[in-house]
């Protein structure tokens, strides 16, 4: 049997590492749905629990994580609702216990936000420009680029020698998945350059918690450089009418405090489909973990590829479309 980064993360493990920090855990445990990461919510004495969360071994170098509770930090400083993660009396926020790199966070609760509501897309937009005003004041050193075409590579090769792939279909992928990097690096090439900036890097709906004040953006794990539309996408849904109507929600808020270089509205339909490429190629690098075998069974059967397939040919069609028109 083989054995897997976290096979050695135990309850005891898990207690021990949190009261390192300084806490008195009460023996309350409960695990938080998380693959990448293992995350829990601790009970700790007297006072209400802590969310602790255990970075998948080898993955970020203690710099990395580091910048990334930089820019958490920073954020927060700055009265933006991002979750930053709770300091030890000696002022660390990464700490290193039996083998594992974790942290710890204060709980917070909340709910998916309902993005069919115009002003709740409104306000997301004013919280993702205010991230943006900080992540553009400095740099990442340590914190990967978002660059479309490599990293699009990377995953595409990553699916190719995975072992995943139904061999009737390998060709068919990697003919198709050629053709959309090719696509993608055509429609950067007519875009031109765009700003790279600091960002939160993974703002799907999942990562924010929306409470009666307002968003609460969480799990900044794929921080990065990239371009601002990476944090604007992931909003979108539907047809294009439907995104339209979105994007103008907002920028409506996000454009109170900086304005968006239309060019990035041609980045959507690239950026959707790193993600795709990128999504399929996490899945068979973790195929072997056994949160991922109980997370995500369809990923081992033909009928997964086949659907990748023809999202991925959905995909080739949307990359030939215009950008994005929003009427003005």
């Amino acid at each position: 049997m083989h054995a897997h980064p976290y096979d050695e993360l135990k309850p005891g493990v898990i207690l021990d590492a949190v009261e390192t920090t300084g806490l008195r855990c009460d023996g309350r445990l409960l695990a938080l749905n998380s693959y990448e990461n293992r995350v829990y919510q601790v009970g700790i004495e007297d006072t209400t629990p802590v969310i602790a969360k255990f970075y998948r071994p080898q993955r970020w170098t203690p710099a990395a994580i580091r910048e990334e509770h930089g820019f958490s930090q920073e954020l927060a400083s700055r009265e933006i609702p991002v979750v930053a993660p709770l300091a030890d009396p000696e002022g660390e926020t990464l700490h290193d216990h039996a083998g594992f790199m974790f942290a710890v966070y204060p709980r917070c609760g909340g709910r998916a936000p309902d993005l069919e509501q115009r002003d709740t897309l409104v306000r997301i937009g004013r919280f993702i420009a205010r991230i943006h005003e900080v992540g553009r004041a400095a740099r990442f050193h340590e914190r990967p680029v978002l660059d479309p075409v490599p990293r699009g590579e990377e995953a595409r090769q990553a699916v190719l020698d995975s072992g995943y792939l139904p061999l009737e279909l390998e060709s068919v992928y990697r003919d198709l998945s050629a053709d959309l990097l090719g696509r993608i690096q055509r429609d950067l090439d007519t875009i031109g350059p765009v700003p790279q900036l600091r960002l939160h890097g993974d703002t799907h709906p999942g990562n924010i918690l929306w409470t009666d004040d307002g968003p609460h953006f969480v799990d900044l794990d794929d921080a990065c450089t990239g371009p601002a539309m990476q944090d604007l996408w992931m909003f979108l849904s539907g047809e294009p009418p439907e995104m339209a109507w979105q994007m103008q929600a907002l920028l409506e808020g996000y454009e109170t405090f900086v304005p968006l270089d239309r060019r990035q509205l041609g980045l959507i339909a690239p950026l959707r489909t790193l993600r795709i490429l990128r999504h399929a190629a996490w899945l068979a690098r973790r195929a072997d973990d056994p949160a991922f075998v109980d997370g995500f069974p369809i990923f081992y059967t033909p009928r997964f590829w086949e659907d990748h397939i023809l999202t991925l040919r959905e995909q080739a069609a949307a990359l030939d479309e215009p950008a994005l028109d929003l009427g003005y």
